[in-house]
């Protein structure tokens, strides 16, 4: 997931690909790094310290400070939780989920209830998960992908360590003192989530893969041993996505590739190019207008119907005295039986 209030969720590091299924208890990881080891003594259970009493020599020298940027990706997350998470994130929620899943509920409208189980639908840059979940509640299958670390380790803690309503308080607005119409305004807390994450519909999958969105889905190397995603999908939802590219060119090639025969592609967002200006790299990005990125999708083979306007705040503070509005393009997208 990548932040539109100017700060970028990339890693400084490529994490391995990971997957966390959903059985309708748990998101299981089958990267998940091993428990710390312990020690036993009278039958109790302690974390062992090894050095911990006599400190390293070089141990306060190794200490790192946490970076601004990394602080302004905290900041972020906390923000992102009120987003999904949140009945004053609702409104953003539906502004930008609700025409998402209308499309695609009409799209497979003729397809029984009973049996949208077995469509499956991708979800790239699903962030916090809350989008993946509004799929799942409709009875679809859903795989979300994500590379920051940062939401990864956020959506696990909302998906996997909740187990009642409003279980959580957080306080998203108190780490900034700009445009803030009072101090309730600073000190706002916020509870989540105002959805159970485990209350599923059984039937459907949940999955969530880690890693970046070309690596995991494009097409795979001779030595790769993974299974190929080429025309496994039949929906891929882009929320606020496709501008996070370097190239967006492979992104839209990518998304194509991975769609059945008159699979829909459903996207909404702007086009804040996330690589614009990025100084010192060897591999530039391509930044395109909205025209040029439909005209791309057309000559690729999509054919684009239902194009709209929709204004939406992205991480907005409803009281507060600033607010960005969005006028993000939205539009469905089939895949031509032959392009």
């Amino acid at each position: 997931m990548h932040s539109h209030d100017g700060h970028n969720f990339h890693s400084s590091h490529d994490p391995q690909p990971q997957t966390h299924t959903h059985d309708g208890r748990n998101f299981h990881s089958s990267h998940d790094p091993p428990p710390p080891k312990q020690h036993t003594h009278d039958g109790r259970n302690f974390h062992s310290s090894h050095d911990a009493e006599i400190p390293h020599p070089n141990l306060a020298a190794k200490k790192k400070r946490v970076s601004d940027a990394d602080m302004d990706k905290v900041r972020s997350t906390l923000k992102q939780f009120v987003r999904d998470w949140s009945v004053e994130g609702k409104p953003e929620r539906e502004a930008c989920y609700g025409p998402m899943i209308e499309a695609l509920d009409k799209h497979f409208m003729q397809v029984p209830l009973d049996e949208r189980k077995e469509l499956h639908v991708l979800v790239p840059g699903t962030g916090l998960g809350r989008l993946p979940y509004e799929i799942i509640k409709k009875g679809y299958s859903c795989q979300g992908n994500e590379f920051s670390h940062y939401m990864l380790l956020s959506s696990y803690f909302i998906l996997n360590r909740t187990t009642q309503i409003n279980q959580h308080t957080i306080y998203p607005y108190i780490h900034s003192f700009s445009n803030m119409r009072s101090s309730d305004t600073l000190l706002r807390e916020i509870k989540i989530p105002d959805a159970l994450p485990l209350d599923l519909p059984k039937g459907p999958t949940f999955s969530l893969v880690a890693g970046d969105f070309e690596e995991i889905y494009g097409k795979l190397d001779e030595d790769d041993v993974r299974e190929p995603q080429q025309g496994k999908w039949d929906a891929v939802l882009t929320c606020f996505f496709i501008d996070t590219a370097k190239n967006v060119v492979n992104y839209l090639t990518i998304i194509y590739e991975l769609l059945k025969p008159g699979g829909i592609w459903i996207n909404l967002g702007p086009l804040l190019w996330h690589f614009e200006n990025a100084g010192g790299s060897s591999d530039p990005s391509i930044e395109l207008s909205l025209d040029e990125v439909r005209t791309l999708a057309e000559n690729i083979g999509f054919r684009i119907s239902d194009e709209r306007v929709i204004d939406t705040t992205y991480t907005g503070i409803d009281d507060g005295m600033l607010e960005y509005v969005y006028h993000t393009s939205f539009w469905t997208a089939t895949k031509k039986e032959s392009a």
